[in-house]
């Protein structure tokens, strides 16, 4: 029986540091998976912050290209307006053109007729 006994207990000491060998790796197993949420954890705040900055960058897009599509069609507008200054200023500098030309035609008359008339009264002086 004492034999029996001894078998026992060593058996039951083995078997207690069976246990004890489990449970230390099964403390190690539970602070690794407590390791692995809390980085599970980070990583969905991580992604969570990514995706809100995502969509900032987004509305910032849509803002700036909003801004660019009323930049473009002021520059149209702007543009449009621009040609028909041109087109009066084309205008304009023609008709300036033709009068600077009739000017000169007039100034020539004008001087003709003058020399006519110094002529006309040069004669009548001398008669």
């Amino acid at each position: 029986l004492q034999k029996e006994l001894l078998k026992y207990k060593q058996e039951a000491r083995n078997l207690q540091g069976i246990k004890d060998a489990l449970q230390q790796r099964l403390l190690q197993q539970e602070a690794s998976v407590l390791q692995l949420k809390q980085e599970l954890l980070r990583a969905n705040m991580d992604k969570e912050e990514l995706h809100n900055q995502n969509v900032d960058l987004q509305r910032k897009v849509e803002e700036r290209n909003r801004l660019l599509a009323e930049y473009k069609k002021e520059l149209c507008q702007k543009d449009r307006h621009l040609q028909q200054q041109q087109t009066k200023l084309d205008e304009m500098l023609r008709e300036l053109s033709e009068a600077s030309y009739q000017q000169v035609d007039l100034e020539r008359e004008l001087e003709h007729k003058e020399a006519l008339l110094a002529h006309c009264m040069k004669r009548e002086a001398e008669e």
